[in-house]
């Protein structure tokens, strides 16, 4: 049977099919504006200032649509609460205050993997805790906001393409996907804690297995005043196709509240989910469209996640980030792993381009990081630094 993709909205687009249309429409009622203002005012109009007046209404409309959902979610969201695994001979799961000797970690980590896999199975997103120090979490950040200074200075100065730096995301102000290179020895620390030490790696092999691609390695930053996205999944169901990509967002530090965690719908990667999703018909009596009853009154976790704990989770469950309402700035430090049977998943990645293109694979990564230990070398990773630019 032919492959058929029910819904698509990527975090990058953050808006519906159904926003797109309206948007569509508004780009010829504001040239016709501008039209009838040339004829009258005999100036010129630029398709820039054009593209800047969609866009701007663009993100009105995303906006008012996120602050509808909040609405209909009604308060409802509890706080996602960490998948618990007690391992015989170890200390707590995660990847620190586990115990276990170097014989017994690995076995360890598969015992974890397995009970973290069924519940990302089953729910489409699963919390671990401890999957990053305090210390590398702190050093992490640091040099996430340093680099994103760096960044938009090399695009002011013209040295980058925005591109180049940054992801391209729509409700700009106030929010930023940063793409992350290698050649760092924080992001080479934090990659070893979280795939080698935690057992992270092992739950997403446990799943897409270990030729796995890396897809994205980024950080999300969320500053005060940013807006509530819309509800979205990253990727379409697509029929006779299993899990196609896996996101993990790791805490850089202590998500409140306020600081807009994001939100999922637990159980929405599923074919019925988006089937409803993608209905967005009011049905005659009750007024209500198949999507807003979906997200009224499926529940919904929120990621309040500890400064080093990570949720991991199915690029087709809907979620969204919400507003950031505090006088904090949130960032989260991520990486997707592709399924090697998928081509395109239909998200266009956070990744720098160079590290894209070499279709690094899980097993792969973590090798380097397990030689990166030993021999306090890294071939691989130093090798994919030489390429960025």
């Amino acid at each position: 049977m032919q492959s058929k993709i029910l819904f698509y909205k990527s975090r990058k687009i953050q808006g519906t099919m159904k926003l797109f249309f309206v948007c569509f429409a508004t780009l010829f009622s504001i040239s016709e504006a501008f039209f009838a203002r040339t004829q009258h005012h005999n100036f010129r109009l630029h398709m820039s200032e054009a593209s800047n007046l969609l866009y701007q209404e663009q993100e009105k409309l995303i906006v008012s649509r996120g602050e509808l959902e909040e609405k209909i979610m009604s308060q409802k969201a509890k706080p996602i609460k960490a998948s618990k695994v007690k391992v015989r001979g170890t200390g707590s799961a995660g990847g620190f205050g586990n115990t276990a000797g170097v014989g017994n970690k690995k076995a360890s980590l598969n015992v974890e993997a397995k009970v973290h896999s069924k519940l990302l199975k089953r729910d489409g997103v699963v919390r671990i805790d401890n999957v990053l120090s305090s210390n590398v979490a702190d050093s992490m950040r640091e040099f996430a906001y340093n680099l994103r200074k760096k960044s938009e200075e090399e695009v002011e100065a013209g040295i980058a393409k925005p591109i180049q730096r940054f992801a391209d995301v729509l409700l700009k102000k106030n929010r930023c996907d940063l793409t992350i290179p290698l050649g760092n020895e924080v992001v080479s620390d934090a990659l070893d804690e979280v795939l080698r030490i935690s057992a992270v790696g092992r739950t997403i092999a446990a799943i897409l297995g270990d030729d796995a691609v890396l897809y994205e390695l980024s950080c999300l930053m969320s500053d005060p005043g940013s807006q509530r996205q819309v509800v979205h999944p990253d990727t379409p169901y697509i029929d006779g196709k299993g899990p196609i990509l896996y996101t993990c967002f790791i805490a850089l530090q202590d998500i409140r509240l306020d600081m807009g965690p994001t939100t999922w719908l637990p159980g929405t990667h599923t074919a019925e989910a988006h089937e409803d999703f993608a209905d967005t018909a009011s049905d005659p009596k009750s007024g209500e469209s198949r999507k807003d009853a979906l997200i009224r009154t499926k529940p919904a976790v929120l990621g309040t996640l500890s400064k080093g704990s990570c949720a991991i989770f199915d690029s087709r469950c809907l979620h969204c980030g919400t507003a950031n309402k505090s006088q904090d700035s949130r960032a989260l430090f991520y990486f997707s792993f592709k399924s090697p049977q998928v081509g395109y998943p239909g998200n266009p990645p956070s990744i720098r381009a160079e590290l894209g293109s070499a279709m690094v694979t899980l097993k792969a990564l973590e090798e380097d990081l397990d030689i990166r230990s030993k021999e306090n070398k890294q071939p691989l990773i130093d090798q994919l630094a030489a390429t960025m630019r």
